[in-house]
């Protein structure tokens, strides 16, 4: 297996072919999206291994979108199962994925324990959802430095398992060379990932600029906030499906060596 680089403009083409491939399968890749979206929430709502439990999960259930992802460029049609492709795997394949989810979990609670030394857990509890914003919390000053100390620290980690699920399933690598390997991948390619990120907000800030305006034309400011949320859920199901091709444009499989004649 090899690194390769890609332009800067790869980066757009993530994108454009996360929404292509959406597109030909919606129904699958939505409902899929949302499937993985309950599981995620059904297990943070355990009380005190919620939260771990679902972190351990995540890689796993990303591999599976990705292989949903995979089965539309085939033409096929991803059914619910593929969601579990890590857990129907070799017991090797299954333990290697649940030490990458394992791993992911201790660094996720590191980076969140760093923001809480810096304001004592504000933007920890906002973040998980155990309190509501309000303003006088979001102009704090230490509210907004544990955010940029959460957002610091999580951007290598996010990095660090971007590709690792994937490479630890598809090309049997053990957990901490994946996060080596993906790492490595990103930043050897960072104006591509750089246009992808860019893309991906520009297109997040048009989408909310389009239901407003339309709100708008319609004389009805309220639907905004009525399509918001389905958007940016749809949305972030073309996000998961473009994820498959930033792995698949980023490494090169070598090639088998050539079986030698007998003497």
């Amino acid at each position: 297996m090899k690194l390769k680089l890609v332009p800067a403009r790869t980066g757009a083409a993530w994108v454009k072919l996360g929404m292509q491939t959406f597109f030909k399968q919606p129904l699958a890749l939505a409902g899929l999206f949302v499937i993985f979206m309950a599981v995620m929430s059904l297990a943070t709502m355990l009380p005190i291994l919620g939260l771990p439990l679902a972190m351990t999960l995540l890689p796993a259930a990303t591999l599976g979108l990705m292989a949903a992802t995979r089965e539309a460029t085939q033409g096929k049609f991803p059914m619910p199962l593929i969601l579990f492709t890590a857990f129907r795997a070799a017991p090797a394949k299954v333990r290697a994925m649940l030490k990458l989810g394992a791993m992911y979990t201790g660094g996720f609670m590191l980076v969140m324990g760093a923001s809480y030394l810096v304001d004592g857990g504000g933007f920890a509890r906002l973040y998980l959802g155990g309190s509501a914003p309000t303003a006088e919390l979001l102009q704090s000053p230490d509210f907004q430095t544990a955010m940029w100390v959460f957002i610091g620290l999580h951007l290598p980690l996010s990095l660090m398992f971007w590709h690792a699920p994937a490479l630890v399933f598809w090309n049997d690598l053990p957990p901490l060379k994946s996060m080596f390997f993906s790492i490595v991948a990103c930043f050897r390619n960072f104006w591509a990932f750089t246009i992808f990120g860019l893309s991906w907000m520009g297109t997040i800030v048009l989408a909310v600029l389009a239901l407003g305006t339309l709100g708008k034309l319609l004389g009805n400011p309220g639907l905004l906030g009525v399509l918001l949320f389905p958007a940016l859920m749809l949305l972030a199901s073309m996000f998961f499906t473009s994820l498959y091709f930033s792995y698949r444009d980023s490494f090169e499989l070598e090639p088998p060596a050539p079986a030698q004649d007998a003497a």
